[in-house]
């Protein structure tokens, strides 16, 4: 089974990221895409633009648990989550990007337990 984690795009690529998804709908402000070094970059795994504007929209930290909840239901009916399991399954170690400032609240880190759940479920 693959190493996964997340990483923001701002930090520099290293060799220690493997495959490098971005996971992003929007490309993230300020990046050159030579400086990116992405392997991919699925957006559509991302949250649908309406939820992402909902939740960006003020900025609330209190739609926190709403948000997550909303966006574990559109990847259960996501395709792309399906060729995102095949991508790990194919690589050692992948490092899912992503541009949001806050660490603790973004969508690459419901994303990374969600697929965890999935690898572990078998």
């Amino acid at each position: 089974m693959a190493a996964l984690q997340i990483k923001r795009i701002y930090q520099p690529a290293d060799k220690s990221d493997g495959k490098r998804i971005l996971v992003d709908r929007l490309w993230p402000r300020g990046v050159k895409k030579e400086v990116a070094q992405l392997d991919e970059w699925m957006k559509a795994i991302a949250p649908s633009e309406a939820l992402r504007k909902w939740f960006h929209q003020e900025n609330d930290r209190a739609k926190w648990d709403e948000f997550k909840a909303k966006y574990l239901l559109e990847l259960n009916d996501n395709p792309a989550v399906d060729e995102l399991l095949d991508m790990i399954s194919k690589s050692e170690i992948v490092t899912l990007l992503y541009a949001a400032h806050d660490e603790q609240h973004n969508h690459a880190r419901i994303l990374l337990q969600f697929i965890d759940e999935l690898l572990k479920s078998g």
